[in-house]
């Protein structure tokens, strides 16, 4: 038989210590409530606060130094709420001010004095921010890491069959992480179903929008007939009002090819026939989402044969300062000419490229979908 491990703490010890009411009080405080671990943290960095100012003022510089307290400022902007922060500033304060006396104010030096300052006032805009999240630590990052992470997988096209293509590519304004384009898709047997969204505003204003939209949009997408009309309900009854959305919806069943494109407030969608060798801009119309309580929209809708294929975009794509729109659209098909050469495969990433050289100041998002 296997003997069992000794206690780390002797049972007698254990209940010597277990009759000290002292300890057994520090041990509840420091056990109770749900903020114990802000209050045990506020305890170890106040407590390293003051050791620090002690060492510093009768040690040598080599040591210690007063200016180890900007780290721990810094670590309590991260990690402490608001008020607990304000008694580690404080205590921060009395070791620097206890560094003085012992060794004079010219000691500390202003240079110190001010990066103190920028530090505290850095710490305390930090622990404000996520006081207002009610989060602690670097939690708040990481929730809107996984939020953007998210939004990309829904993005992903679903497996197409082998005599299908597709491509998807997003360019949000500034390199940001986030914007106001999105795709949402589906795929249910023989049919494919995707929709691609242009939240107005650029870059992070717009992302916040379009990361509710996304889910609400990837929920209705497939599951309603009438797709276009629900995201228009659903966005006529909320109270915000935070500017206009459109979308392009596509629908195609894959064993015939045969597709149906309904539009809202959306640039035109172009097909590229390959019989003729031409590009040809797509007849659906419709009003921007959100704006009348009934959408009423004129699809359009056609067969994709070997070698068709259908682009969808969003304005950011053909929209430039001081130029008109039709200009830009002349100006995509021309480069989407350029594409024939070199096939589809790759053609998706090209043509952004090249219709962005202008500048990245709005996002653009643009699938292409082709039949071999």
């Amino acid at each position: 038989m296997s003997s069992r491990p000794a206690p780390l703490i002797p049972p007698r010890l254990r209940a010597f210590l277990v009759r000290v009411p002292f300890l057994v009080r520090i041990v509840r405080f420091l056990r109770r409530g749900p903020l114990a671990r802000d209050r045990n943290l506020l305890i170890t960095l106040v407590v390293l606060t003051l050791l620090i100012g002690v060492l510093a003022a009768r040690t040598t510089t080599e040591w210690f130094s007063p200016s180890l307290l900007i780290l721990v400022t810094l670590v309590g902007g991260l990690q402490l709420r608001l008020r607990s922060l304000a008694v580690l500033l404080a205590a921060a304060v009395v070791s620097l001010v206890y560094v003085g006396v012992v060794r004079g104010f010219l000691y500390i030096g202003p240079g110190l004095l001010v990066t103190m300052g920028f530090t505290a006032v850095l710490a305390l805009l930090m622990s404000r921010t996520r006081g207002k999240l009610g989060v602690q630590g670097l939690r708040g990052d990481a929730m809107l890491l996984e939020l953007r992470d998210r939004l990309k997988r829904q993005s992903e096209l679903p497996q197409l069959p082998k005599d299908w293509g597709a491509k998807f590519v997003l360019k949000q304004a500034g390199g940001s992480s986030f914007g106001g384009d999105f795709l949402v898709s589906m795929r249910d047997a023989d049919r494919l179903e995707l929709a691609l969204v242009d939240v107005s505003g650029k870059g992070v204003d717009a992302g916040t929008r379009a990361l509710m939209l996304s889910g609400t949009f990837g929920g209705l997408l497939g599951s309603v007939p009438e797709f276009l009309p629900a995201c228009n309900s659903y966005l006529h009854r909320q109270r915000e009002g935070e500017g206009f959305v459109t979308a392009v919806h596509l629908s195609v069943t894959l064993s015939t090819g045969e597709y149906v494109i309904t539009s809202a407030g959306h640039p035109p969608v172009v097909k590229f026939e390959s019989g003729t060798g031409t590009w040809r801009v797509a007849s659906a119309k419709g009003v921007v989402l959100g704006v009348v309580p009934d959408l009423h929209c004129e699809p359009d809708k056609g067969v994709l044969r070997k070698g068709d294929a259908l682009l969808l975009y969003t304005d950011g794509l053909i929209e430039q300062p001081g130029r008109d729109i039709d200009a830009g659209l002349d100006r995509l098909l021309g480069e989407a000419e350029r594409l024939l050469p070199s096939g589809f495969q790759n053609g998706a990433r090209t043509l952004v490229n090249a219709m962005s050289q202008g500048g990245d100041n709005d996002d653009c998002a643009l699938v292409l979908i082709w039949r071999r």
